[in-house]
């Protein structure tokens, strides 16, 4: 009998019921008793397994990003960026690259309506031949703030009240009254864009800044775009309550029927590239993830393709399990200064450790495809069969060595420790122009929306000033119609 043969696996199903550790079960109806109605014995194992399994059923849910659906699929480089980056999977046109994503919400719990106004998470885990590479992003190609010190008491305060478990729009206004950083992604969230009718009409973002490396060392920093072929979709507030009421999982499900159907969901992957020595030259920080790269000055540049032809095969196993860290990256491909970024490559690491455990990584969907080799034994439910005798290194007897280095950023680092706000915050020049940039149906929409949120009766003017002149900086005519509304309902 070949034990790696049988290891569990739906392939490898017996014809016949038996428990966990393989032993046959010839009565899966009824609980061991004494005589035909007596009670139950402690004995049977095989009640207690079967109850014990089904206790343990659910994992504690993500604290964001908890509702979201998976597909499977392919990137296809179709454009040399050879001379940008090393990374063996963008090495040429034609190369393919076997993918998963999970599309989702934020802030909502697992079971929420896919209608409800939020930002959408956008990760793709690309099994490379040299490891994983997670592209963690949003459907927003900003965020409410700039440095992950704060990233805790933003979810709280877009999460539930923790005395009712209601979410209340006087939270949300308190709190980034005092982070004008924020507007820019107000004005994604707050407009039409808040709400997409499913995934596939879905933009995404890699939305932080990273460094493409080439095999001379060179450094170019990057931001990553992926734009559906089909077009964005968005849903006003009357479709969305129509939309929710009929199905509040309709994303999930639409994602699920078009491919299903073979009408298969892509997106092309474009970048935006910026020379490191050009960063300083900015009204802006170009590492700020609040603020976006403009495209006239950036074009985007396509990459390659991603199809996403088949479903997962089982949901908890492919997307309850599957986990994503932006610290998973390939030779290539690093890290920039962005301090959301630097405090995310630890928090999500760490959050998939307290989820899934400590061997998380080892769980087929998160498991590299590659060949890999470590000394990371044992630990809560490592399940990788090992026979070696030498569990450290270096040793005469094992062969393994260090893999052929690669280039990484090389840039001296020097100052002072402290802790300091980006000398170019300029927080409303972008948001005033995307604001602009809406016609005048658009902007009375995105209005409607900020009042809704300053009208909560616990909001207090003090809070609503602050954001009207918040907003007045970003564009003094929507200050003056975000105004006249307030006081329309004597709030100020």
């Amino acid at each position: 009998m070949d034990p790696q043969k049988f290891r569990p696996s739906s392939a490898f199903n017996s014809p016949h019921w038996t428990t966990n550790s393989g032993t046959p079960v010839w009565n899966n109806n009824n609980s061991l008793t004494v005589g035909v109605n007596g009670p139950i014995l402690l004995e049977d194992y095989q009640l207690t397994e079967k109850l014990a399994n089904f206790d343990r059923e659910r994992i504690p849910e993500r604290v964001v990003h908890a509702r979201g659906a998976a597909a499977k699929g392919f990137f296809e480089v179709t454009h040399d960026v050879s001379h940008l980056t090393c990374a063996d999977f963008l090495r040429a046109p034609g190369v393919q690259t076997p993918l998963i994503v999970r599309f989702s919400t934020v802030i909502h719990e697992r079971g929420s309506p896919e209608t409800l106004r939020d930002p959408r998470g956008f990760a793709v885990k690309f099994y490379t031949r040299e490891g994983n590479f997670d592209m963690v992003g949003n459907n927003i190609p900003v965020f409410f703030i700039r440095d992950g010190m704060k990233f805790p008491d933003m979810v709280h305060s877009l999460k539930p009240n923790p005395k009712s478990h209601i979410q209340e729009g006087w939270r949300i206004a308190d709190f980034f009254s005092h982070h004008p950083e924020s507007m820019h992604m107000f004005t994604f969230l707050l407009d039409d864009w808040g709400v997409p009718s499913d995934y596939r009409h879905m933009e995404g973002f890699g939305v932080h800044t990273f460094i493409l490396i080439n095999a001379q060392g060179k450094e170019t920093l990057v931001k990553f775009h992926w734009k559906p072929t089909c077009g964005q979709k968005f849903l006003l507030e009357d479709e969305a309550v129509v939309v929710g009421g009929t199905n509040h999982s309709h994303a999930t499900q639409d994602l699920y029927d078009s491919i299903a159907r073979g009408e298969y969901p892509e997106w092309q992957l474009c970048i935006q590239t910026m020379e490191p020595e050009m960063a300083d030259s900015f009204e802006f920080d170009p590492l700020d993830v609040t603020k976006t790269w403009p495209e006239d000055r950036f074009p985007l540049q396509p990459v390659g393709r991603m199809v996403l032809n088949r479903n997962v095969d089982n949901f908890f196993n492919e997307n309850e399990q599957l986990a994503f860290c932006p610290a998973l990256v390939v030779p290539g491909i690093h890290y920039s200064d962005d301090k959301l970024l630097q405090t995310r490559i630890f928090s999500y690491q760490d959050t998939q450790r307290h989820r899934l455990g400590g061997n998380y990584l080892l769980l087929p969907v998160n498991a590299p495809r590659c060949p890999h080799h470590n000394n990371h034994h044992d630990g809560f439910m490592n399940f990788v069969q090992r026979s070696e005798e030498v569990n450290y290194f270096p040793s005469r007897f094992d062969p393994s060595r260090h893999a052929e280095r690669y280039p990484i950023p090389s840039r001296p680092l020097s100052g002072r420790r402290e802790r300091a706000v980006i000398p170019k915050e300029n927080n409303f020049q972008q948001p005033g122009a995307r604001y602009r940039s809406f016609d005048p149906a658009r902007q009375d929409r995105f209005i409607a929306r900020v009042a809704d949120i300053l009208l909560h009766p616990r909001t207090t003017q003090e809070i609503r000033r602050v954001w009207l002149g918040m907003l007045s900086q970003c564009d003094s005519g929507l200050g003056q119609k975000l105004a006249a509304k307030l006081q329309a309902q004597a709030v100020l």
